[in-house]
């Protein structure tokens, strides 16, 4: 198979790993920078094109590893090559619905997956019944449009969590406000799962002095096994989010573990290291599978 992998970074670990497992299976592996394509769209016959001008054809299956900040164009060059016909490991609005974190959490919530209570609201007259809603400081603030930790923010009494969610509020900046669970103790736990398993898990640990446990802030990673109830809300969550490939992040309160967050472009880097598991072979393995089960039913209609 022609296999592309779209990325504006193609020296990450992530997407060597998976070029490397392509080709170890056999099938063509080519980099594509997302924002050096550009598309025909018409009717009769729609194309995406690369700086230079190639016409990209035959493509069996393409990995989107968009970044947050390439979220609009990204998943617009996807859904050309999805008119075209080639098989998304993770499909375009799967994508764009999975980095909407207000609309994943309202999603999810009506899918009865348990989360942190969370709280929004655009008025900053509405500040102090938020802080109340979801149970006092200390709390969690987040950008929405946050990721790897950053545009996170724990404040630890009333007072600051007022005074943080009314300056985001002043810049017109979109927040969620999220209960702190304190038993966690600065640990959570990154599933990642591919199709209908939850493949493997880890646990990751704030360094001291920090809160989050984001591997870019400096946190440690450990092996851990999962309970059956914390790989089905892994699964159910990837799922409801229409995701093939999904980091879920998990935190294991006192009242069961609650899910945080779904990410559609999960690292390889963590996981890999931390379980010795082949991960990137098997998302290469997955599609195999699908692109085969799509000919199949082709063939049979």
């Amino acid at each position: 198979m022609k296999i592309c992998i779209l990325t504006k970074n193609s020296k990450l670990y992530s997407h060597q790993r998976l070029k490397e497992a392509g080709e170890k299976r056999g099938h063509e592996m080519m980099m594509l920078n997302t924002l050096h394509c550009y598309m025909n769209i018409c009717a009769s016959e729609p194309t995406v094109h690369y700086r230079g001008g190639k016409v990209l054809e035959q493509i069996d299956a393409v990995i989107p590893r968009i970044g947050a900040n390439n979220t609009f164009y990204g998943t617009a060059v996807l859904r050309q090559l999805e008119v075209m016909g080639t098989y998304s490991l993770n499909d375009s609005l799967a994508i764009v619905r999975s980095r909407d974190k207000l609309r994943s959490l309202q999603l999810l919530s009506r899918k009865e997956i348990p989360m942190p209570v969370t709280g929004f609201a655009k008025s900053p007259l509405d500040t102090e019944n938020l802080i109340e809603l979801v149970g006092g400081a200390p709390l969690i603030i987040k950008l929405l449009e946050s990721t790897q930790g950053e545009g996170v923010v724990l404040a630890e009494t009333n007072k600051a969590a007022h005074s943080v969610i009314n300056a985001f509020k002043l810049l017109n900046a979109n927040i969620l406000v999220q209960e702190f669970i304190k038993e966690a103790a600065g640990t959570d736990i990154r599933c990642f799962v591919i199709g209908d398993q939850a493949v493997a898990a880890m646990q990751r640990t704030a360094k001291a002095g920090e809160f989050r446990s984001n591997v870019h802030k400096g946190g440690s990673v450990d092996v851990i096994e999962l309970t059956q109830e914390e790989k089905d809300i892994a699964v159910r969550s990837a799922q409801v989010m229409g995701l093939e490939v999904a980091g879920v992040d998990l935190i294991r309160s006192a009242r069961g573990s609650l899910l945080l967050e779904v990410n559609s472009s999960p690292g390889l880097e963590g996981i890999e290291r931390a379980t010795g598991l082949d991960i990137a072979s098997m998302m290469i393995e997955h599609i195999e599978r699908e692109v085969s089960n799509s000919k199949h039913s082709d063939k049979a209609r």
